[in-house]
């Protein structure tokens, strides 16, 4: 069987690039997804961060969607502590009324920024200590009304329109609140894959069928860098392996180009290859015999695929080179070159 294979867009900002063109490079990414069959296209709510244009997520998603047809269109994630499940359900019973089936609304616990964000934001430190809470009443807001039991508020537009709710995380807390309220759960393991395993696990084992979902759909994402030589695919990579360094040394700045020369400084290597496991890099071939060990080993029911470059073409390159080497991730990792083939050198 196929698997379906989406794309996680940060709206990455570029060095030397403008946040207008940003937004129209997005645009041509979920254009560009939708004609090569993907089947969803996420946007992230971060704060404060150069290279990252998706805070406004919902925004976003609304001019995406105006420009794409038949793609879903999703929220990789909406960090809820940040908002009121009122809002939200508000704002995406909008988008799923002017885009009817094409809505996803993924949840996150964290805050998408640091302290000063939070206090930004005028939030409530100890609101991700309330997430499970606001993510039942977010699933009731949009569910259909009951006349038998009727809500105190309502969400107009969004109560009816049973926006799909996916639980997203990096740790096992996201995995038993998907499992234990019947939800999608998508984990982040393109840069925090150290409890991957084991939270697929959980969700898993621990799943009881909901009025949302008769089964486990788990999702992982994992970064891609797919060019037509692995010479080139690993010369793009330099630009992840600078934006993860910068993460690791809080330099966060916009994407940078592509730098042969650039070397991980020996402090950090440890830390970045740990954030780099879920990673493939290379040609077609290469980059599907990688995605094919994650299917044989953590049998996903779906990849997200994130892929950070500088260059919104060479983007929509590895984008349109992975879809069409799908074929070839197959469930007992068979595909021809191995996974060993798909990790950076830099």
């Amino acid at each position: 069987m196929t698997l379906p294979l989406s794309l996680l867009d940060l709206a990455s900002v570029p060095q030397g690039g403008t946040l207008s063109q940003t937004f129209r490079d997005s645009i041509a990414l979920a254009r560009a997804a939708e004609a090569a069959g993907y089947a969803r296209v996420w946007y992230a709510e971060h704060h404060n961060i150069a290279s990252v244009a998706s805070s406004a997520t919902a925004v976003l998603m609304a001019q995406v969607a105006a420009h794409t047809s038949k793609i879903r269109i999703g929220a990789g994630g909406v960090m809820l502590p940040n908002h009121s499940p009122l809002v939200i359900a508000e704002q995406f019973g909008t988008l799923e009324t002017l885009h009817p089936g094409r809505i996803d609304l993924g949840l996150g616990r964290a805050p998408g920024g640091d302290a000063a964000v939070i206090r930004a934001l005028r939030r409530d430190p100890r609101a991700s200590d309330r997430f499970a809470g606001d993510v039942e009443e977010l699933l009731s807001l949009l569910a259909a009304p009951d006349p038998a039991r009727p809500l105190p508020v309502r969400a107009i537009p969004g109560e009816g329109t049973e926006v799909p709710v996916w639980i997203l995380g990096s740790s096992l807390f996201g995995a038993e609140l998907a499992a234990k309220l019947g939800l999608p759960f998508a984990f982040a393991s393109h840069f925090a894959p150290a409890a991957l395993m084991q939270a697929a696990e959980i969700y898993r084992t621990q799943f009881r069928p909901s009025a949302h979902l008769d089964q486990p759909y788990f999702m992982m994402s994992c970064n891609v860098i797919a060019a037509e030589t692995e010479a080139e695919a690993q010369l793009q990579a330099t630009t992840l392996l600078q934006t993860f360094t910068g993460l690791l040394t809080n330099r966060l700045e916009r994407t940078p180009p592509p730098r042969a020369d650039f070397e991980v400084p020996p402090a950090i290597r440890h830390h970045l290859d740990a954030m780099l496991q879920c990673t493939a890099i290379g040609t077609a071939e290469q980059v599907a015999a990688t995605l094919s060990e994650y299917r044989r080993v953590l049998r996903p029911d779906e990849l997200m695929l994130s892929m950070p470059f500088h260059d919104p073409a060479a983007r929509i390159t590895s984008a349109r080179l992975t879809v069409e080497a799908r074929d070839l991730i197959t469930a007992d990792g068979s595909s021809a070159d191995g996974p060993s083939a798909g990790r950076a050198t830099a």
